[in-house]
């Protein structure tokens, strides 16, 4: 199954998402694969602003590891939704 990790930052919040930037993209190597596509949204200014994740497993799973995402762990997100979805293009 395929589940949508969305992510929204808190507002002024960049400065402690390039801190964890390194800590976060090696949690997502970490993951051995169940992390099919990833990216950040970018703001007006083309700041980064949060994060779009596709997780392939099962809810639990894709769960456990966004409570384990290093920014997370740093008070990075204003709101976290985890949801089945389902690919129809691409």
């Amino acid at each position: 199954m395929l589940i949508a990790i969305i992510c929204l930052d808190k507002p002024g919040a960049l400065e402690i998402r390039k801190a964890n930037r390194d800590a976060h993209l090696a949690h997502i190597e970490g993951a051995e694969g169940a992390i099919v596509q990833a990216g950040p949204f970018l703001d007006a200014e083309g700041e980064m602003c949060g994060s779009l994740l596709i997780y392939e497993g099962d809810l639990a799973g894709a769960e456990a590891w966004a409570a384990a995402d290093p920014y997370a762990a740093a008070g990075l997100f204003r709101s976290v939704d985890i949801r089945p979805w389902k690919k129809v293009v691409g």
